[in-house]
């Protein structure tokens, strides 16, 4: 019982009843939808035309190649080749596709090499600017506005239309004048200065230890580099490896805030002691200025790009309304707090490297920065001129700082640290604590000017005395080379506490132990 169309034996076989042939249901049904007749008498054929029938199951014969030995082995060979052709084709897929990937990652690194190369012009062009700017005419003097809180508005023409920020004018006659009556106005104030009678005595430095530790950054970039105290509100503000800054509460414990923005290390941070301002420097090149919101969350307002090279140090002017960056490219900018704007771009192309270093003198008429070779040089702001070098210290001046009495500075570097009578502008004292090879990270006067911390392996702090007078050591803190370099040294208000920045992420406060703690 074969199909009349196939010649085969039907899986579901149907009978015509018109013709009485034996069809296969699947190819008939397909035949009358296309043709709508009997596939052999021509005659028209329809759906209902078809009848079933009952059949046993028929097992299919074996293909005749099956059936003998000979076209077994035949049909292995087919499939053989079969499979042989296949992988064939596969091998060509495979190469052509390396060839492929291979192009790509061409087309990649040069890629790379062409931005490489575009982002290097971009950085000789912005300094050749910078050097074009600098080299231009100051243009005529434009009064400031004060403000009924003391902040000064950008004057009448005065914004760049294009970039949204304030010309580069320089350091105008009015900014000198409102430098010179802060230098005066602070002078006068530092002679009858009194020493506060809440002030940590000598004493109770003595009795330092260690009061907490606070693991403040990423763990996979672990490093403290730069740590700031703000005198007012007890806050403490460190910068780490991990690109961030951290604003911790010092009473509570708590973080505050943590200032996200920058692509590189945070070298150096700083508070503004007046208004929620935080500065921070990175190796990413660039100085940012955050302002806190009425939420006491910490929001990036302005960040100068002028610098070609890593900013390696911020310092706050005692007015409050100006800051300064030092760099590795040689260069320091003058910028107005306000508006983010550098005011003037200051280079010293006989430098061999960048400076390493900064700070400003409590009265605010100079400038003192480390450089990489071993120099300390001073500056006058209102000229811009370097009015002193100092000499003497073997490698990169680590870290400076000026006592409050404006007669000192303290200057840190490999070989230890030397103290500079500024009135004779010589060396007078040199501390040399520990060993060659051992560098002296920070040094660092209280906010009263009486003691003297300095840090390497470990932390010393020495009691300030006159020029002629010994400078001795009050206390030594714990050996901290295990955790590797401490980076950073702060006292806090009243110097009732010191703040200390360690490479393992650490925030580390020494201090007087409460009765509480004591127990």
């Amino acid at each position: 019982m074969f199909c009349a169309i196939s010649g085969t034996t039907p899986e579901e076989p149907v009978v015509s009843k018109a013709s009485g042939l034996l069809f296969e249901r699947r190819l008939i049904e397909k035949h009358i939808a296309e043709y709508g007749t009997c596939p052999v008498t021509k005659e028209s054929l329809s759906n209902e035309d078809l009848v079933p029938v009952k059949v046993n199951k028929a097992v299919k014969p074996r293909p005749l190649q099956a059936a003998s030995i000979p076209g077994m082995l035949s049909l292995f060979q087919n499939e053989w080749d079969a499979v042989v052709l296949s992988n064939y084709a596969l091998e060509q897929q495979l190469h052509n596709a390396r060839q492929e990937l291979s192009h790509a990652l061409y087309q990649h690194d040069a890629a790379c090499r062409v931005i490489a190369r575009l982002k290097k012009e971009r950085d000789e062009a912005y300094g050749l600017l910078a050097r074009a700017e600098r080299q231009l005419p100051a243009p005529a003097a434009v009064p400031s506005l004060a403000l009924s809180n003391g902040k000064r508005a950008a004057p009448e023409g005065e914004q760049d239309s294009v970039a949204g920020k304030r010309v580069k004018q320089g350091i105008t006659p009015e900014m000198i004048k409102e430098l010179t009556d802060c230098n005066t106005r602070l002078s006068s104030q530092r002679k009858k200065r009194q020493i506060s009678p809440d002030l940590a005595p000598s004493e109770a430095v003595e009795s330092y230890s260690q009061l907490s530790s606070h693991p403040l950054h990423k763990t996979n970039k672990p490093g403290i580099l730069s740590v700031d105290v703000h005198q007012e509100k007890d806050l403490i503000l460190t910068g780490g490896v991990d690109a961030n800054a951290v604003i911790l509460d010092h009473n509570s414990g708590e973080i505050v805030s943590t200032l996200s923005g920058h692509s590189k290390r945070v070298n150096s941070v700083k508070f503004v002691p007046q208004g929620d301002y935080v500065l921070t420097g990175s190796s990413d090149k660039t100085v940012k200025i955050w302002q806190a919101n009425g939420d006491g969350i910490y929001e990036c307002k302005h960040t100068g790009r002028e610098h070609t090279g890593e900013v390696r140090a911020v310092t706050v002017h005692a007015t409050n309304n100006y800051f300064v960056t030092a760099s590795s490219d040689k260069s320091w900018c003058f910028y107005d707090l306000a508006y983010g704007d550098c005011l003037t771009q200051v280079t010293e192309p006989s430098m061999q490297d960048g400076y390493t270093s900064a700070s400003f003198h409590p009265d605010g008429l100079i400038l003192g920065m480390g450089t990489a070779e071993s120099l300390v040089r001073i500056w006058d702001v209102k000229s811009q001129a370097n009015v002193a070098q100092f000499e003497g210290h073997s490698g990169p001046v680590t870290d400076i700082s000026f006592s409050e009495n404006g007669y000192f500075l303290a200057t840190a570097a490999q070989d230890g640290v030397k103290l500079w009578d500024l009135r004779k502008l010589k060396n007078f004292r040199s501390f040399s604590p520990y060993e060659a090879g051992t560098p002296t990270n920070a040094v660092e006067f209280d906010f009263s000017g009486n003691y003297l911390a300095i840090a390497g392996s470990d932390i010393r702090i020495y009691q300030v005395a006159s020029v002629k007078q010994e400078w001795n050591t009050i206390k030594v803190l714990p050996d901290l080379s295990g955790t590797g370099s401490i980076s950073s040294v702060r006292f806090g208000p009243l110097a009732k506490y010191l703040a200390v920045g360690t490479a393992d992420r650490n925030l580390r406060v020494f201090g007087v132990p409460t009765a509480s703690e004591t127990a």
